[in-house]
């Protein structure tokens, strides 16, 4: 990012408060279309789905595929034939391919350049973390433009600061790529750290905040995922400011099944409130871990246009036929329509 960008984006996050727009850089390339953008587009000509190509060995033997390279390769490229024409968003499980070791990363370069030749956007369920350079290492292993690993959107863990996320939120928004931030996730560990309460951030103002009565004290702390969501609303804030897009890059992960509640129990785990984000959203938990299309559009009233199921397994056990994917694609479609932005 040049001097000046890098400048007025610092800055004019430091101004940035509840309810308060910052103020507009006028030094910002407006040459890129943002992910966000890009995004809703391919839902209106696509399906509004994020499927995923996840070759755990048991999937590879419900295939009838050894766990071996040559079994790797096989169900990836199925999955690429498949989903190539038919969804907006597919989602490679990085782990999967780096347990082959090199070959195993070669088998998802080949994927990803085959889905990028159909027209069909990539997200690198990467989930990478770190600060620095290391940062900015995976950053360029995922976004860099001669990267031959380089997909549309990545995803990335918060944990060692949001601060620590600018390597790979620099680059994406100056190339008009995605970042998708974990901020609520679905298992059941996470609640201990994601709903803990910190002191509540500055950022766009939500719509829990503009419900609040007098008597709430507006010092009160939000969680740990909320913080997450409004750090990311910001981000999506300033670059919409600068750049006259719709919608930012910076999107979130946000399990489908908050909400609900809980297997063997009645408790219910709250989701953050997204109506300040203006980016996207992807919701893992739809289908085999119990979400429904009404449990989405619950979450995402605000955001629904850019709300993309995960779904996977649901879809994956219909394989190897391609035939047989495409149709199940097309039957978990019918429920998440492309929707035209307001």
């Amino acid at each position: 990012m040049c001097d000046s960008q890098s400048s007025t984006s610092s800055s004019a996050g430091d101004s940035a408060s509840a309810g308060q727009e910052p103020p507009v850089s006028t030094h910002v390339s407006r040459g890129h279309a943002s992910f966000g953008d890009r995004l809703a587009e391919a839902a209106l000509n696509r399906s509004r789905l994020c499927v995923g190509i996840d070759p755990h060995p048991g999937l590879l033997d419900q295939w009838g595929l050894p766990a071996t390279i040559d079994g790797l390769e096989s169900f990836t490229m199925r999955c690429v034939e498949a989903f190539g024409t038919t969804v907006a968003l597919v989602k490679p499980q990085v782990a999967f391919f780096e347990s082959y070791g090199s070959r195993g990363f070669a088998v998802l370069e080949k994927a990803i350049s085959a889905l990028h030749e159909a027209g069909t956007l990539v997200l690198a369920d990467a989930k990478r973390g770190d600060i620095g350079s290391t940062m900015a290492a995976y950053a360029d292993a995922w976004l860099g433009e001669t990267s031959p690993l380089r997909c549309d959107a990545v995803t990335v863990s918060p944990y060692t600061g949001f601060g620590a996320l600018e390597p790979v939120l620099d680059l994406a928004e100056r190339q008009g790529q995605g970042v998708y931030v974990l901020a609520a996730t679905s298992n059941p560990e996470a609640e201990t750290l994601q709903s803990a309460q910190i002191k509540r951030s500055r950022g766009p103002q939500r719509q829990d905040q503009r419900r609040q009565d007098d008597s709430h004290n507006a010092d009160d702390g939000d969680s740990v995922a909320q913080h997450i969501v409004d750090e990311c609303a910001t981000r999506n804030q300033l670059y919409r400011r600068k750049t006259g897009s719709r919608l930012g890059n910076v999107g979130v992960v946000v399990g489908a099944t908050l909400g609900l509640p809980t297997q063997g129990s009645d408790a219910v785990r709250k989701a953050p409130d997204l109506s300040a984000l203006n980016g996207p959203v992807l919701l893992p938990g739809v289908g085999a871990q119990g979400a429904s299309a009404d449990d989405l559009r619950r979450l995402t009233t605000h955001v629904e246009p850019l709300a993309f199921p995960n779904i996977s397994r649901a879809i994956l056990k219909h394989g190897p036929d391609i035939g047989s994917l495409q149709k199940a694609v097309e039957a978990n479609a019918q429920d998440y329509p492309g929707m035209v932005l307001e």
